[in-house]
């Protein structure tokens, strides 16, 4: 039985894709240079009878409002049994860098949007949602504790959307910062936001320790 896995976010897990239907006969660059790309390499090696179908849909850029007005777009036309969803950091960086923005209040309603829609209009599909994160490293590293003002609010909506939908959490920011006791924090994110190589991996451990168990449920 197929089981489609579909990956949706912002530049952390666009990773440079290719993009646009004149691009998908490469095969070797749906899936950009990311966590989701480790994810579907690793579960597709380890459960080759499970005929997993990876899809990624992250767009450099993204918000919480572009998801809304693209899941008919980007997502719904699929049919995925799964959607993975990572976004948050471009609704705070509007916010750290220009000033300008919607509450933390605002970002978990229009979550929540997103997510009823998503069952609304695939019903029976599983929801497993990414908790934000980001290390004090670049510009947002010489303010970080006005970022983390920005973003605390944001990662705190998580588990609760998580609860009401009946989602798969996957806590990333305490990881993440219990490896800066490993090596300092430019290992594992570069400018703060996006991980490095070894950060993708360590994302990708996450994930699949919250995730694999609902995946290798479904039948």
């Amino acid at each position: 039985m197929i089981q489609k896995v579909l990956f949706w976010g912002d530049s952390i897990t666009d990773g440079g894709r290719l993009k646009g239907r004149e691009n998908q006969w490469d095969l070797n660059h749906q899936i950009g240079h990311c966590y989701a790309y480790l994810i579907s390499a690793g579960l597709g090696f380890q459960y080759p009878r499970r005929d997993f179908r990876f899809f990624d849909r992250g767009v450099s850029g993204f918000r919480v409002s572009d998801l809304y007005a693209h899941l008919h777009e980007d997502v719904l036309p699929l049919r995925p049994d799964c959607v993975s969803i990572l976004i948050g950091v471009n609704d705070c960086l509007q916010k750290f860098r220009e000033g300008v923005g919607g509450s933390p209040e605002w970002f978990a309603q229009t979550y929540r949007l997103v997510l009823k829609e998503l069952k609304k209009q695939l019903p029976g599909v599983s929801l497993i949602l990414c908790e934000p994160f980001s290390l004090p490293v670049g510009d947002i590293g010489e303010d970080y504790s006005r970022w983390r003002a920005i973003l605390e609010p944001l990662q705190a909506a998580l588990p609760k959307l998580a609860e009401e939908t009946g989602a798969v959490f996957v806590p990333l920011q305490k990881p993440f910062e219990d490896a800066c006791k490993l090596r300092p924090a430019s290992y594992w994110i570069w400018d703060g936001i996006h991980p490095t190589v070894s950060g993708h991996a360590l994302l990708a451990r996450e994930w699949e320790k919250a995730a694999l168990p609902l995946l290798l449920s479904q039948r």
